[in-house]
Formats: C-alpha cells, structure tokens, sequence
C-alpha cells in the first residue's frame, strides 16, 4: 500500500532495503555520517533534511504495517525525535490514527526539531507526556535516539526504552534503535530497543550489523535523503567500511582438470581431535580444491588419516611438511583440532607455505610464541599471504587483551589484529568482520545462531582454503569476504527449513556445497 501524501520537490526516493543478497553497501562511522549531514545541511534549503527523514519514515511506516490502526511515536528530545515528529504529522494528516509520546524537555530541543513539534502541534497530532501513549498501538516508531547517542541512556529515555520493550507491537526504528552504538553495535546500557525493522537516514552505520546490532536493528533499510555524497563540499566522506554483497558465481571452465584447481593441506587432528581435520578438509574439497590432503598431528591416527566417508582424501606424511617448494605451490589449513602439537609443525608452514589459512589452535600457539608471531611477521614481508580466522577469545589472546575488549569495538580489534600479524583477519561472530592489514574492513551480513555449535569454524576455514586454492593470485580478503558470505548463507537457508534447530557441522559442508 503506497502512502496517501502528496509528492514533493524536496522528497527523496522510496527507501531501499539493505538485504544479504544486494550489497556491497558502504557503510560510515558517526563522525563522517555527521560530517555529512553538515555538509549535506550547508548547501540544502533550511529544514530539508528532516522534512525527507519524516516523509521516508512516514512512507516506510505505511508499507510495512499497513494494518497498524493505531501509530505511536515515540519521540525524544533530539533531531531523532524531530524525525519522528514530521512522520506523525504526515502520517496524520493521512488521515491516520497516531499519537505521540513526547520524551524529555521540549524547551531543550534543536531548532529543527523545535519547528516539527510547533508544525505537529498546530496540525492537531495527539501529543502525550506519558506511556500511556502506547496504550493500543499497532506500530511503534522508535525516535528516542540517533547518532548522538554515546552514553547509557538515563532518566526519561532509559524509562521510555522500558517501556517500549514491554509491549507487544512491532517496531520501526529511525536511524539507530535507541541504545545502540552507531559505531560498534554495543548496547550503551543494560537495554536497547528490539525493532523489526530499522530506517537508516543519509547513511548505513555500522553498529547496525555487527555486535548486537543484528539482534536489535531487524531489517534495515536506507534513505540517503536525497544526498549525493560524492558532490558534497568538503573532506572526502569515505566510507568506514562495507557490508559485503555475494560473491561471484563459481564457474569452471569445460577444459579444467583436477590440477587446475590447486592443492589443499589441512594440518591438524591432535589425539582426539581427528574430526576438525576432516571437517576442514571436507569443506576444502567440496569448495572445489583439486587435490586435499590431510596430516594429522595424531600418530595412532596418522594411518588412518583419510576418513571412509571421504575416500577423495589423500594422506600427507611428514614428508609433505618438509618440503618448500611442494608448500609453496599449496594452500594450507593449519590448527583445525590441533591442540598443543601444532605448534611444532608450524615453522615450515608459516615460512613456505604459497597462501596459508590459520585456525584455532594454530592462532592460539602464534600467540603464545613470540617466535611464531615473528615468523608470520616477516612471512607478511615477503609477501606471502595468511587468512586468520578467530572467534572472540582466540582473537583476544592474540591482542593480549581481554574478551570484553574485543567485542567492544569489533571493528577496531580487527583492524588492530590485521595490523599486529600481517595477516588478513576474519573475526567471527554476530556480523563477522573481515579486516586487512592495510585498513580495508567488510562486515559479513549473512549467518545466524544456527552456526553456533563444534565444528562449524572448522569448516569455514577449509571452505576458505578450498575457494583460495581454485584462486590462487586472489586477494586474501577477497576470499575470506567470499568464504563468509556463502558459509553465512547456507545456514540462513537451513534456518529457513529449520527455524531454531543447530546446524551440525558436517551437514553445513553439504549445505554450502548446494549453494547456487
């Protein structure tokens, strides 16, 4: 249902959804997007800007619950809430039921949002003073806070966030759900708003898709207002970071044999710990690696090494691991289950391997040893590329640093781990950063909880390594973008058939393998 209001000069395009399946999307930190909105400010007509973040709101509103009856604004006592402000009076002048419930002093209110409160007052919105205002309403329009917002929220705001969690309609976020840092997707107190769905205004910020930014944003959508940026006056305003797009489709040409398509050699499986290996080396052959062969750090096992379920497997001796030029033509997997005996094999690996993959166990042996870290050091010197792919507490360890640092700001460990290993690094987790050590960032979009179970690291690592081992002059954060992206994605598929069950790592191999 299309929104009854009349077009304008100075209102911009419908909102665009931001989904897994159309970016990249370039995403911009609170200091740009705010030295945008200045520039974007100088050089439109006063008012501009809020009278387009109202109508998108408005307009959004209306397409996702049309069925609403009754809107409640909430509105704080910022531009966001002047957001919020211009949607209830178009929304009303519509001829829809909508309230408002006004938080904070309105004495203290930018001028712009000052004018939208006088504009909704004269045009006879219902504005309330209390949660009262909720009572009834079909859709919530969460504009309690934005950008600005760096601090716990308290008073009012906090008491209206409460409030706004304990009923039932659906949300719509503007710009940010309140209590949501912008920059890293932390909550900035003990609670944040839960929305279904979020508009973004003038630009996507990255705390929406990382951290608890997915858990609390729902679906996000994008109104530039009208703004291009790349005509702004002023400092350039590039971008944060991206939200990755999909990869590009794997095509195989009809002349290609298995020798086309590189070799893989995962190193890994310490007593007990057999399956990691396999797992990874799995994922590597479904991927498309020509030839995988597999070391296991078991000597009991080490006979055994190719599992039944995968006679395409070949054994590596330690004779593999021994020989430069052989690592060199290879991609290699190192830590899938590799427990404290890894770190003795990954001298020659680190040294002479042609594109290296560093795992779990792998990562947490570089950080214990500083030789090791000197390798990888000087291994980035000669230009010889490494993918390293943590969860939380194993990137942690390699920053010296405690867990709770590293999901403060996940951008920022990233970009810090990167720099300190010389590695390209993938930080796992609820939106999954992919950083290289020249700067460059990637927020993954796909992935959901279904991941969260043994096994499934393992598989992203071999999956990596078999999609790098078929590219093998490719830029190693362009594989691990890749890698996340379509293991991300196989499970979203699967959460779709299996709402709420876990993903078995071995299941996930099969599901990547039936991606388009």
């Amino acid at each position: 249902m299309a929104l009854p209001l009349p077009p304008s000069r100075t209102s911009s395009p419908a909102p665009l959804p931001v989904r897994a399946d159309n970016g990249p999307w370039a995403l911009h930190d609170a200091a740009t997007t705010r030295a945008m909105e200045q520039a974007a400010l100088a050089a439109t007509p006063e008012h501009t800007l809020m009278s387009r973040a109202g109508q998108a709101l408005a307009r959004l509103a209306i397409a996702r619950a049309p069925q609403a009856g009754r809107t409640v604004v909430v509105a704080g006592p910022g531009n966001n809430g002047g957001d919020g402000l211009v949607a209830a009076r178009l929304l009303h002048a519509a001829g829809l039921e909508v309230a408002v419930w006004l938080v904070g002093n309105p004495a203290q209110r930018p001028a712009d949002a000052a004018q939208a409160l006088a504009q909704a007052r004269a045009a006879g919105v219902p504005l309330l003073e209390d949660r009262s205002a909720l009572q009834g309403a079909g859709l919530v329009i969460d504009a309690l806070q934005g950008l600005g917002a760096t601090r716990a929220p308290r008073d009012s705001v906090a008491q209206a966030i409460d409030a706004v969690g304990a009923q039932a309609a659906p949300v719509l976020a503007v710009d940010l759900p309140s209590g949501l840092h912008a920059d890293t997707g932390v909550l900035l107190g003990r609670q944040a708003v839960r929305a279904q769905a979020t508009l973004s205004l003038l630009t996507l910020k990255p705390g929406l898709f990382t951290g608890h930014g997915r858990d609390h944003a729902g679906e996000v959508w994008l109104d530039g207002l009208g703004v291009d940026a790349s005509t702004l006056p002023g400092a350039q305003h590039r971008p944060t970071a991206w939200l990755s797009g999909p990869p590009p489709a794997r095509l195989r040409r009809h002349s290609a044999h298995k020798g086309s398509h590189g070799d893989v050699l995962v190193v890994g499986g310490a007593p007990g710990m057999a399956g990691a290996a396999g797992l990874a080396a799995g994922a590597a052959l479904t991927a498309g690696a020509g030839r995988v062969y597999v070391h296991l750090l078991d000597p009991q096992a080490a006979a055994g090494a190719v599992p039944a379920s995968r006679p395409e497997l070949m054994q590596a001796g330690a004779h593999r691991l021994a020989d430069p030029a052989w690592l060199a033509a290879s991609t290699v997997v190192a830590g899938c289950g590799g427990g404290t005996e890894v770190a003795a094999a990954l001298p020659p690996l680190i040294s002479h391997a042609g594109r290296l993959v560093l795992d779990a166990d792998a990562l947490n042996a570089v950080a214990a040893d500083i030789g090791l870290l000197t390798l990888l050091r000087h291994r980035a010197a000669r230009g010889r590329p490494t993918l390293i792919t943590p969860h939380p507490l194993e990137a942690a360890r390699l920053l010296a640093c405690e867990l709770r640092e590293v999901q403060h700001d996940r951008l920022a460990a990233a970009r810090r781990m990167a720099a300190a290993t010389g590695a390209t690094g993938l930080l796992k987790g609820s939106g999954s950063v992919v950083a290289a050590p020249d700067g460059r960032c990637r927020i993954n979009p796909t992935g959901n909880a279904a991941l969260a179970g043994p096994g499934t690291g393992d598989v992203l690592a071999g999956w990596a390594a078999g999609l790098w081992a078929q590219r093998r002059e490719a830029d190693a954060l362009e594989v691990a973008v890749a890698a996340a992206w379509q293991h991300g994605r196989a499970a979203d598929v699967y959460a779709l058939q299996f709402p709420g069950r876990p993903l078995p790592a071995a299941d996930l191999v099969q599901a990547l393998w039936a991606l388009p």
